[in-house]
């Protein structure tokens, strides 16, 4: 019997320290870690009996330093209303009211004579000081509820990466960008935080303690740092003012881990009034949904698989007679001059496109359609941004031999410009192919944090491939760039620059005037930090990518390594 009476003790000793568990975890749930969540939901409840306090979770850019920097999240303000069946004097109400407020006189007059209706919103995101002067005049049927909305404190900063949240039907979702991608962490269940607190403890312990609504809510962390994408996005202003393109875009990205520091376009526009927007084609990534032929900066592509496959050497030597013909077609270079006896190291230098597809003619149509696909050129990158397109690469499975070389410098063959930066970081991080991503850790409501992994890519090149294409871009940039006017003493850089007619719409051929101009580069070339891509489509009175993206490139290598105290390497 004394044995029976100390288990039963124990069991309910057991209980009580059970309950006390959980009490404490609810508790530290709700003043902790919900606490903020609670309190606006109790302020809500004060002011009105419908509807809850928007909540989202955040988006955060980080600083070189590691620290968070807010780029997406929550504002709180009041919402001005009106209960119409209880205003006796709509005319004194509007005179009052506009003494503090800008307001429509036949607004208000149309909304305050709805008798039947006992809620009509008049204005919204007022600040305290406003809401404040109203609720003290006293007015009987005006009511200042407290609200909050999505803010994104760098208005236009990195507009195409972050997106913004609209109404989707009844429910504010994220539309584009990381709004969209990480919609289901950044959402927040409004239903799940009402229930009685005492009444959800022991009524549903496994509920309790563990909230399943909450579980994959949180903030997004990116690899976007702030003072980076706003020195691209005004550098992309200066050359749209220059050069009145229709578009200009740029992306800074890590090339060993696909770590993106900045991704902008312009024209661009404000996250915080997006509705005012007249064309909705600007909310659009064309850094990942558009396609385009890239031109010139694909032969270092070429080169690098011929090198890999053994066809040729920097050494190796052909005759450049300015054109060759193939199946009734004319190749020529830019110029339409032939060079003579030149190596492959002068091809890269001058840009010869003789020269790359004689590159293809040496390894075989076959062996290079493989290293383009290895690539990945065809294919979407994985990167966590919405609506990605894949590039349209059909020439690559053509029996004649023109369209593997017009491919091999760029035409015939359609890319995203970030599936071209994945393939082109290939060349500076050892010939791996890496996924470009924005965002870096998930920090979870529940006090959890997760780094967001990404599969490491394949090997596309040997690692010694990779380091003798950087050499011959790095000479390219010595000796060859604006004829060597822009060498940095004190830093190896490897670039390329990219100048692409622009094919016909609904019609066979080139636009003969208008061009799309792209520059890519790494710095330090041996140990690169960054990739810098550069892009302007149909700027004008121009003709080649060295003329207008050269100094922007260049003017970006400087800022990086000045900001980031990157040693130098010469």
């Amino acid at each position: 019997m004394k044995s029976k009476a100390i288990l039963r003790i124990r069991i309910i000793f057991g209980a009580l320290v059970l309950c006390a568990l959980v009490l404490v975890f609810r508790l530290y749930d709700v003043q902790i870690i919900h606490g903020s969540t609670y309190s606006d939901r109790a302020d809500r409840q004060y002011v009105r009996t419908t509807g809850d306090l928007y909540d989202r979770g955040n988006i955060f850019m980080r600083d070189r330093k590691g620290r968070l920097v807010s780029g997406a999240t929550l504002k709180t303000g009041y919402t001005l209303a009106l209960n119409p069946s209880i205003i006796e004097e709509p005319a004194d109400v509007y005179n009052r009211l506009s003494s503090l407020i800008d307001i429509e006189e036949e607004d208000f007059v149309y909304r305050a004579e709805k008798t039947d209706d006992p809620y009509e919103e008049i204005a919204h995101r007022l600040d305290p000081e406003t809401a404040l002067a109203i609720q003290e005049q006293g007015l009987g049927g005006v009511g200042v509820y407290k609200d909050r909305w999505r803010f994104y404190p760098g208005n236009s900063l990195g507009a195409q990466a972050l997106g913004f949240v609209a109404y989707d039907d009844e429910d504010l979702r994220g539309v584009y960008g990381v709004e969209r991608y990480y919609d289901d962490i950044l959402m927040r269940d409004e239903g799940g935080v009402n229930v009685n607190f005492f009444a959800e403890v022991f009524a549903n312990l496994n509920k309790t303690l563990f909230r399943q609504s909450s579980s994959r809510e949180g903030d997004v962390i990116t690899s976007l740092e702030p003072s980076v994408q706003l020195f691209l996005e005004r550098k992309l202003a200066e050359v749209q003012e220059e050069w009145s393109s229709k578009l200009t875009a740029g992306i800074i990205m890590n090339p060993n881990d696909g770590s993106i520091y900045a991704l902008a376009v312009n024209p661009t526009f404000n996250l915080n009034t997006f509705s005012e927007e007249e064309d909705v084609s600007i909310f659009g990534n064309p850094l990942v949904e558009n396609v385009y032929e890239m031109g010139s900066i694909v032969k270092p592509l070429t080169m690098a698989a011929g090198l890999d496959s053994g066809a040729i050497t920097p050494e190796t030597m052909y005759y450049d007679a300015g054109f060759i013909e193939l199946d009734g077609f004319t190749i020529g270079n830019f110029d339409g001059k032939g060079r003579g006896h030149v190596n492959m190291q002068e091809v890269l230098n001058q840009s010869l496109n003789t020269g790359v597809s004689f590159v293809v003619s040496e390894m075989g149509n076959n062996v290079f359609a493989d290293y383009m696909r290895a690539y990945g050129i065809g294919e979407e990158t994985g990167i966590d941004l919405p609506n990605e397109s894949a590039g349209l690469v059909d020439n690559l499975e053509s029996p004649r031999d023109v369209e593997y070389a017009t491919a091999s410098f760029g035409q015939g063959v359609a890319m995203t410009p970030i599936a071209t930066v994945r393939a082109l970081a290939a060349l500076a991080n050892g010939g791996v192919l890496v996924t470009p991503h924005v965002a870096t850790k998930i920090k979870y409501e529940n006090g959890l944090s997760k780094k967001i992994s990404f599969n490491d890519g394949k090997q596309v090149l040997a690692p010694e491939t990779a380091e003798e294409i950087t050499q011959m871009l790095v000479y390219v940039v010595d000796k060859a760039l604006l004829g060597g006017s822009v060498k940095l003493d004190n830093y190896s850089v490897a670039a390329k620059t990219g100048t692409a007619q622009i094919a016909k719409v609904d019609e066979r051929g080139y636009y003969d005037d208008r061009f799309l101009h792209s520059f890519f580069g790494y710095f330090p070339a041996y140990k690169p930090e960054f990739l810098v891509f550069l892009l302007t489509v149909e700027p004008k009175e121009v003709r080649y990518a060295s003329e207008t993206l050269t100094h922007p490139f260049m003017d970006t290598v400087k800022f990086l390594t000045n900001y980031y105290e990157v040693p130098p390497d010469r």
